[in-house]
């Protein structure tokens, strides 16, 4: 135990006899602080309620652990009265093992939000507002996937030399593409084939815009105008990105179930036997030239048709 430690703790046990004196005026002679709280007519938050239950065996099994981890929750998120209830678990060492560090710092939050008790306790504790029990720091986030790898254009890159006026759309699929994990090159193939980059285009079935998306695709999708250039490609690029994870990275059979819709995909069990789609594949697949393409398989589980997956996910 190091030097501050020890006097941090006969600092504590000097003033013990006075701070039992101090608990027990605010919470009753062996009786916890949020009970106190809640005979005085304060009305304990959800989290603090629930601790308050399994603390003491009230309507559930007692069980002090599950009562310090919710005291815990409630007290990361600033509850004082769950901050002060959790100091006093520490400082008892009920439920927890006793840590008079913990209970001060705890104590202390609880002080700086108003809570009265918690300030008379900071006279017999002192103020330790960097020992922290481990259960108060924040979770660490969890890690981002690594982006996904696609594979180099085979031979000559049919969208190298665009005109201006289609190279302006290029720019801002390409700009888009990497927030939906889409490849670039997928989504100017199938914007090649719905429109040839013509933001007004519009179908005989209603389909449109540069990805021509019918208005059930694009209700499904959040797209409220579809004829407007960053609307409709992020609306498609969900789409294609909804297919990949459906599909687990077969692009032909996302591109059919784009032409065609995934219903008529999964009765077929693979391509539809209608000459449009298989056309309509061809000329993606002929523009894209990569029969697979990285997939993330949180987006959706997999079509009931397919067997393990063709390709590793992201």
């Amino acid at each position: 135990m190091s030097a501050p430690t020890r006097s941090r703790r006969r600092a504590f046990d000097l003033g013990a006899a006075a701070a039992w004196l101090a608990l027990a005026a605010v919470a009753g002679a062996g009786t916890s602080p949020a009970i106190a709280a809640e005979a005085e007519g304060a009305a304990p938050s959800q989290l603090v309620a629930q601790a308050l239950a399994y603390e003491h065996g009230e309507g559930v099994p007692k069980d002090p652990l599950k009562a310090a981890a919710l005291y815990c929750d409630a007290a990361r998120d600033g509850d004082a009265e769950a901050q002060f209830s959790l100091g006093w678990m520490y400082a008892n060492g009920r439920g927890v093992p006793r840590d008079d560090a913990a209970a001060a710092a705890l104590f202390a939050r609880a002080a700086a939000a108003g809570h009265s008790a918690a300030q008379k306790m900071q006279r017999y504790v002192g103020d330790d507002s960097d020992s922290l029990p481990d259960c108060m720091r924040p979770p660490e986030p969890a890690p981002e996937p690594p982006p996904p790898q696609f594979e180099p254009f085979p031979g000559p890159d049919p969208f190298a030399n665009l005109p201006a006026w289609k190279q302006r759309i290029a720019d801002q699929v390409a700009k888009l593409a990497p927030q939906y994990a889409v490849d670039t090159r997928l989504a100017l193939a199938v914007i090649t084939v719905e429109s040839n980059f013509e933001p007004t285009a519009r179908s005989e079935k209603d389909a449109r815009g540069l990805m021509q998306l019918i208005p059930k695709t694009a209700a499904r999708f959040n797209v409220r105008n579809p004829f407007d250039v960053v609307d409709n490609v992020r609306g498609g690029l969900a789409y294609l990105r909804w297919l990949l994870a459906y599909y687990q990275g077969q692009v032909a059979l996302a591109a059919a179930a784009y032409n065609a819709g995934e219903a008529a995909v999964d009765r077929s069990q693979g391509i539809p036997p209608y000459a449009e789609t298989r056309d309509y594949v061809r000329r993606v697949m002929r523009l894209y030239r990569s029969e697979r393409h990285p997939y993330d398989a949180r987006v959706v589980a997999p079509s009931p048709f397919l067997s393990p997956p063709a390709i590793g996910p992201m």
